[in-house]
């Protein structure tokens, strides 16, 4: 079968992808390197779709979470793995968790129906030169085809240890303690938000990040180092009491406009969304386990009522600088013929994941058919993480991140108590408008 559209990778993007582009009558020749012997190393088994962490998707609830109101949306839009999710779901509160391998058996069984879907199991080293191609690897993309998106890219790997900093929503950070001044009070802009410490409160943090609880390490991931550029805050503070105080805690400089000096040590936080409602801890790339995390960084002045829309964390990672390389459809700007898709994308979560599969795939499909794209509204979850990785994150601290409601645009208007049920009957209502745009 002569295919329209190849799609390197056979996890959940791809899988969506070839979903949506085949049930369209479009033919698709999926290429998955599991099956011929190899395996990246996260990897158990050789089925489609494996889910190598966890098995569970996350919060059902489409009224008041962004990941339920994702679920919600890729339902509407007749999604393999929400359907293959169903069919596999086990006992799990109010979030949607699976068995892994009925999860797995499900979805290789939708796609092998499709007559106008090749499944072939074969490595794929270089990145095609021509054809509509869709690269939806993962972040363990096989070594000899990242070197080639490398190339391409004209961006070194980034194959590495990478501590991902905490990200704040804006309106949790209490401002009659901290307050905006440039980095290090130089220049007129006064565009970073600065948590003051004193001695006390300083050695008092530094010693719970010697003492908290880090995350530990995989076989296969024991000998990758760390990114030098990107070091995790506890490994600085174990060179020296004082390290965090001449890195990322540096005060000097930063009088603080209530006492007229400068705190012993000071938290900054910059702008990571054009919107202002999310806010990245400078330098405070982590690997303390989550509710360590939590209860350390809420005894920095000013934090102390912090709600994160992402905690920080540690991944042999590679994935693109979105914003930077791609188009608004995914594409590579350097060769357009070809789209990313899934966490490689720089994106989170099995479900993330699969959304920017599902839209790649529509995307695709509307090319194929010479219809004119119509991105879904930046207001629904699909929007908004599309516009996140595309464009709207900024490009030099570009980190890999988790849908969450700091990515939609803001509802200032609804009372704090009454927002999030507001973004998901205003993303709902949305959606439907939209749907018709991408009947098949």
């Amino acid at each position: 079968m002569s295919h329209q559209i190849h799609i390197i990778g056979g996890g959940l993007a791809g899988c969506e992808a070839a979903w949506q582009l085949a049930r369209r009558g479009i033919r698709v020749r999926l290429s998955e390197m599991r099956g011929t012997g190899e395996r990246s190393p996260a990897h158990q088994t050789d089925a489609l779709a494996e889910l190598v962490c966890s098995n569970s998707f996350r919060s059902d609830d489409d009224t008041k979470n962004a990941v339920g109101l994702l679920h919600h949306e890729m339902r509407q839009c007749d999604s393999l793995v929400m359907a293959a999710a169903a069919v596999a779901q086990v006992p799990a509160g109010s979030a949607l968790a699976v068995d892994r391998d009925v999860f797995s058996a499900e979805v290789e069984r939708e796609l092998s129906a499709l007559p106008n879907l090749e499944l072939v199991r074969e490595r794929t080293d270089t990145l095609p030169p021509e054809g509509l191609t869709i690269v939806a690897t993962g972040p363990l993309t096989a070594a000899t085809l990242a070197q080639s998106i490398a190339a391409a890219t004209g961006s070194d790997s980034l194959a590495f240890f990478d501590a991902i900093a905490p990200i704040i929503y804006r309106e949790s950070i209490d401002m009659d303690i901290c307050w905006m001044a440039s980095r290090w009070d130089k220049g007129e802009t006064k565009d970073y938000i600065n948590c003051p410490m004193d001695r006390e409160q300083y050695l008092a943090f530094h010693a719970g990040l010697i003492a908290g609880e880090k995350t530990s390490f995989k076989e296969w991931e024991e000998n990758t180092p760390y990114f030098e550029g990107c070091m995790p805050i506890e490994v600085m503070a174990e060179r020296g009491v004082d390290t965090l105080r001449y890195g990322p805690m540096k005060p000097v400089g930063l009088d603080n406009p209530r006492t007229g000096r400068w705190p012993y040590a000071v938290v900054q936080l910059r702008q990571d969304n054009k919107m202002g409602t999310l806010w990245n801890m400078v330098g405070f790339q982590t690997k303390l386990k989550h509710g360590a995390q939590k209860a350390l960084l809420r005894t920095i002045p000013g934090l102390e009522g912090a709600e994160f829309a992402r905690l920080g964390g540690l991944h042999r990672n590679t994935f693109l600088n979105s914003p930077l390389l791609l188009d608004r459809q995914f594409r590579l700007k350097s060769a357009p013929h070809i789209r990313f898709a899934g966490q490689i994308t720089g994106c989170e979560g099995y479900v993330e994941s699969a959304a920017i599969g599902m839209m790649a795939g529509l995307m695709a499909a509307s090319e194929i058919a010479g219809r004119e794209w119509t991105a879904p509204p930046r207001s629904t979850a699909m929007g908004a993480l599309l516009s996140h990785v595309t464009g709207d994150a900024e490009a030099e601290n570009y980190q890999p991140m988790n849908v969450n409601f700091g990515l939609f645009p803001p509802l200032h208007d609804v009372k704090k108590k009454q927002r999030k049920e507001a973004y998901t009957s205003r993303a709902k209502g949305d959606l439907a408008t939209w749907l018709p745009a991408i009947s098949a």
